[in-house]
C-alpha cells in the first residue's frame, strides 16, 4: 500500500487542528454556560478582555487560516496575534486595533495595522526544486467585531491586506476573513 500523499497529510493534518479547536471551544462554551446557570447573579456584559479561535480566510496571503488570540489592553485598543500553518508555509502576524462602538450593543468596527513573518518553501524554476522562503511584510485591518450577550462567543468578519517587503515585493488585496473566538470575561 503506497503512504500518504503530501497533499493527503495536509488535509489530514489540517483536519485534527480544526477538530481539537473546535472541540477546545464547546468545552469552553459548555463549560461557561454551565458556570452562569449556577451563578446568574451578575449580569453577562458583551465586553470581553481576552478571546482566542480560528479565523478562516482564503490562501492567497501568507497569514491564512490561523488560530487568533485577541487581548484588549484598555477598552478601545486591542493587540491580535495570528498563528497560520498551510504546508509549506508556517506565519506568525500581530496586528495593533482600535475599536469603536457602533448603535448595536456588542458591535464595533476596528482598524489598526501590524506585521508578519513566515517560513515556507517554494518550487524554483532555475534550480529544478523547493528551495526555502522567507517573508516578511505589513498588514492592515479594518473590521466589524461582534460579542454575543449571553454566550462567551465572539465573531468579527474583516479585511486583511498584506505588503510583502521580503522576499518579493508584493501587494495581496485579497485577505477577506471570517473569525469566531470564544471570549474570557474582564
Amino acid at each position: 500500500m503506497a503512504p500518504f500523499s503530501l497533499k493527503t497529510r495536509k488535509h489530514h493534518t489540517m483536519k485534527k487542528i480544526f477538530l481539537a479547536v473546535f472541540c477546545f471551544i464547546s468545552f469552553a462554551v459548555i463549560n461557561s454556560l454551565s458556570a452562569q446557570e449556577v451563578n446568574n447573579t451578575s449580569a453577562i456584559s458583551t465586553d470581553y478582555k481576552t478571546a482566542v479561535g480560528i479565523r478562516l480566510s482564503n490562501n492567497a496571503p501568507i497569514v491564512a487560516n490561523a488560530i487568533t488570540l485577541k487581548h484588549f489592553l484598555n477598552d478601545k485598543t486591542a493587540i491580535e496575534g495570528f498563528f497560520s500553518y498551510s504546508d509549506p508555509t508556517f506565519s506568525l502576524g500581530a496586528l495593533l486595533e482600535v475599536h469603536k462602538p457602533l448603535s448595536t450593543p456588542g458591535l464595533r468596527w476596528f482598524y489598526g495595522g501590524g506585521a508578519y513573518i513566515g517560513f515556507g518553501k517554494e518550487y524554483d524554476p532555475n534550480k529544478q526544486r523547493d528551495v526555502n522562503t522567507n517573508y516578511f511584510g505589513g498588514q492592515g485591518v479594518i473590521g466589524l467585531d461582534y460579542k454575543f450577550a449571553s454566550v462567551p462567543i465572539n465573531i468579527s468578519l474583516d479585511w486583511k491586506p498584506e505588503l510583502n517587503l521580503i522576499s518579493d515585493i508584493n501587494f495581496e488585496p485579497a485577505a477577506i476573513g471570517f473569525s469566531a473566538r470564544f471570549t474570557f470575561p474582564k
